[in-house]
């Protein structure tokens, strides 16, 4: 048997056994949110005193007696104590023993449920920012890296197959756009991460005469629960999050894989920096790059704490249930995968090698000025499906010659089509094609300067956005 509770033990006559109380602990995790109680709680103990509940004197003993305790957390003199169950129990329970029964009037007019709510919310609000941050840089170091190479082009390509010519830069730009869309998607789910349960207690509110809105507002919440039971028993500010998560995994994990398929001889379209690289423990010649596979791999981590969550919280009847303690781990792993990946990708691309020589040849093969053809002979006259069919057969005719459309003579083009004259050269020049996509987000350079330029403002105020 273990010493009973002293936060809720009255009603027992003995403690939990050994294995349950094992079972049922969470301070050797969730001790990660002690400052976030902390600072939660000194909120709560500056209103009782403000609302007349405790004394201004006491408020005060309070607000001093838990600086001390977040001093000695972060001394690494605090001692956890298991049977305490959790980092909110272990930090009131310090609290009385530096303070005496001062110490016990922190939990009036609250629950653990409400608590618990606001430590995690904020918790969750202040790495979804450094999330936020972090995206928003690696945004800023594929624009720059846009920048250095608006003149080089190489195969974009649709289902994995040759498909067009495009600018290195607006390749990059495509991944800017993603990162974008995830700090944005970050700064609404905070909208609804910043909104304050404590008040609701353990589910139907309380007598004592609380002002939430007020402690809110000292936490930098700016609303607070409509409804007391939801409140205690919402999780969905967890589930948002763990999403962003998963989708800026999932953009992180698109771009490792053109970057593993890139490094590879075969496309040799980028030389990986020897800090994101490892090698063969038993072929000397081997490059492998494993930051980008292991980011890929971790993907699948951030995905299994969302789906987690989403099964623990669809059965659960209100209000709070302990089921939803697993609501922690699950969001402390994704949160370290998540702010570490970005963090590496930004550098890894910093110091990344773009092979634009071998890009440029690489266009040669697949055939990729074709649908200029197509193009071409739609503005001499013929309708698109008829264009469509003779580009076919000059590209099955300069197959079977081993050769790109660019390099059949005039006379074999005239004899699929004898409006084809000698512009059609200039038309199928790579580069060309790549300048007359001027439409809106395309792939033409005054299309990616206005890229670029709308990035760079949105990256000059992104904090406010």
């Amino acid at each position: 048997m273990m010493k009973t509770n002293q936060s809720w033990g009255g009603r027992f006559a003995e403690g939990p056994r050994e294995a349950v109380a094992r079972y049922t602990d969470s301070q050797t995790y969730d001790r990660a949110l002690y400052a976030q109680d902390i600072r939660a709680s000194q909120a709560h103990a500056r209103m009782l005193g403000r609302q007349g509940v405790i004394t201004p004197e006491e408020a005060r003993i309070l607000v001093e007696g838990l600086d001390t305790v977040r001093a000695e957390i972060e001394a690494g003199s605090f001692a956890w104590k298991p049977e305490l169950e959790d980092v909110h129990m272990n930090i009131e329970a310090r609290l009385t023993e530096l303070t005496g029964d001062v110490g016990k009037k922190l939990h009036t007019g609250r629950s653990r449920n409400d608590q618990v709510g606001l430590s995690f919310r904020l918790f969750v609000a202040d790495r979804l920012e450094v999330w936020r941050q972090r995206a928003a840089g690696l945004c800023a170091v594929l624009l720059k890296r846009a920048v250095e190479h608006q003149d080089d082009i190489l195969p974009g390509c649709t289902h994995l197959q040759p498909a067009q010519p495009v600018s290195l830069a607006h390749h990059l730009l495509a991944y800017a756009w993603m990162f974008r869309r995830d700090a944005l998607r970050l700064g609404d789910t905070l909208k609804r991460v910043r909104v304050s349960p404590l008040g609701a207690a353990a589910l139907a509110g309380t007598t004592y005469p609380l002002d939430p809105q007020g402690v809110a507002l000292e936490v930098g919440f700016p609303e607070i629960y409509g409804n007391s039971m939801d409140a205690v028993s919402d999780r969905d500010f967890v589930l948002e999050a763990l999403f962003d998560g998963a989708a800026i995994m999932m953009h992180l994990s698109r771009l490792c894989e053109e970057i593993i398929l890139w490094a590879n001889p075969a496309f040799g379209f980028v030389k990986l920096p020897d800090g994101y690289a490892t090698g063969s423990s038993i072929m000397p010649q081997k490059k492998n790059p494993d930051v980008a596979e292991l980011m890929r791999g971790k993907t699948g981590r951030v995905y299994g704490a969302l789906t987690g969550l989403l099964t623990t919280m669809k059965g659960l009847p209100l209000a709070y249930n302990r089921d939803m303690q697993e609501d922690k781990e699950g969001f402390l792993d994704a949160d370290r995968t998540v702010e570490s990946s970005l963090r590496l990708m930004a550098g890894m691309l910093v110091e990344l090698t773009f092979r634009t020589e071998r890009m440029r040849e690489a266009c040669k093969a697949g055939f990729l000025n074709a649908t200029e053809l197509a193009d071409y002979l739609v503005g001499k006259g013929l309708p698109f499906r008829e264009a469509h069919h003779v580009t076919g057969q000059a590209v099955a005719a300069a197959e079977r010659e081993g050769k790109g459309l660019e390099d059949l003579a005039l006379p074999e083009l005239q004899a699929l089509e004898p409006r084809i004259d000698s512009d059609v050269y200039a038309v199928l020049d790579y580069a060309a094609a790549v300048r007359r996509r001027e439409t809106p987000g395309g792939t033409g350079p005054r299309s990616v300067t206005r890229q670029m330029e709308q990035l760079g403002q949105w990256l000059a105020g992104w904090d406010k956005a």
